[in-house]
């Protein structure tokens, strides 16, 4: 692939979340290979802190500023990359994004990324389904999320996401105590509460278990009362955001890492993990199954199920073996997310595009 223009639309830290990092991410490695990478930013700072707190304001001072960048970037670029995500994601960023591009005669990818896409469509795909059709190429970083899109006639790519190999690293530091780490964002969909109760089962085998929570969101009151409200709030930190370059020191402390999420994709949080040699157990939703197989590079339970959780969450703690066996798989399955082993797919697609720019989706 010779140099090109690429402009990615998508969010970026912070907050720290999964699609965030792989946009800021994929164009630093984009670049470090010889691209010129341009990024219109979807969750950009308001002029004005005042504004979030005022709904329909907050909308429009945002939207406006987009809508002229976007016009100037597809202006000098040969391809633009839309990331996009379920919910008023949808509507207020990629679907302009994609017919922008088409209005000035640029091709345009849709990278989708969120667990919760069959809702969504089931619920909004008639107006979703002319985007979907408009843009050249659908790329999807699972094959859970491909079969959705089968679903509903839409054929979509595959492309992982990326972990940084020589950030997480397997190298582990001594520290007192089993530590249990979850790193999620603290909202409903990843539902810590479940990864509470656990804990507090697991308090009672292990009495010098602990717990960190890294994460930002509007449940952390709530979350923190909850665990005060379990008795375990002794043992349960909140390290409030933590950003990306700085996740590996807490994986490095980690005896194990829980994911209770209800609804998921690819989680980057899942390939960190298995990155630094931190077995997981995680709740079977979504693409997790995809991305781990049970008993072999992580324990899955089902979501809501804190007896579950707790029970592997235990058996990982006094089966040392498996501990061993999950951490040595764990890191071997994380390569495969490696830039080395997704660079070729991303390249074959972008040649694609540009090499046939009126290709469309079937």
């Amino acid at each position: 692939m010779n140099s090109s223009r690429i402009c990615i639309v998508g969010p970026l830290p912070p907050p720290s979340g999964g699609m965030a990092n792989q946009c800021k991410q994929l164009s630093a490695l984009l670049q470090q290979d010889g691209h010129q990478v341009g990024i219109v930013q979807v969750n950009a700072p308001y002029p004005f802190t005042w504004i979030e707190n005022i709904r329909g304001l907050r909308a429009i001072s945002r939207l406006v500023p987009y809508i002229y960048r976007l016009w100037s970037a597809t202006g000098k670029t040969d391809l633009l990359h839309v990331m996009a995500n379920s919910g008023w994601s949808w509507h207020l960023y990629a679907f302009p994004a994609v017919w922008i591009a088409k209005i000035r005669g640029v091709p345009v990818l849709i990278h989708y990324h969120g667990g919760e896409a069959e809702a969504f469509f089931k619920k909004s795909f008639d107006f979703i389904k002319p985007t979907m059709r408009a843009a050249n190429t659908v790329v999807v970083p699972s094959d859970f999320l491909q079969l959705v899109f089968q679903k509903f006639g839409i054929s979509a790519t595959v492309v992982p996401n990326i972990v940084n190999i020589d950030r997480f690293s397997p190298k582990k530091k001594d520290v007192d105590g089993f530590h249990i780490i979850v790193t999620r964002n603290l909202e409903a969909v990843y539902d810590i509460k479940t990864a509470l109760k656990a804990f507090k089962i697991v308090r009672e085998r292990i009495p010098d278990a602990r717990m960190t929570i890294a994460g930002s969101g509007p449940l952390l009151k709530d979350l923190q009362a909850y665990s005060e409200e379990l008795y375990v709030s002794d043992s349960v930190s909140f390290t409030g955001l933590i950003e990306n370059e700085k996740m590996q020191d807490l994986y490095q402390t980690a005896d194990l890492m829980i994911n209770p999420s209800l609804a998921d994709n690819m989680p980057i949080s899942i390939l960190e993990a298995l990155a630094s040699g931190v077995p997981v157990v995680s709740t079977n939703v979504g693409g997790v199954p995809f991305l781990v197989e049970n008993g072999k590079t992580a324990l899955l339970v089902d979501p809501a199920s804190p007896i579950a959780m707790a029970d592997a969450v235990i058996r990982l703690s006094e089966d040392h073996d498996l501990a061993k066996r999950l951490s040595a798989r764990g890191i071997e399955r994380a390569k495969d997310f490696s830039w080395e082993k997704i660079r070729i797919r991303w390249v074959a697609i972008y040649d694609s595009m540009l090499a046939d720019p009126f290709h469309k989706p079937s």
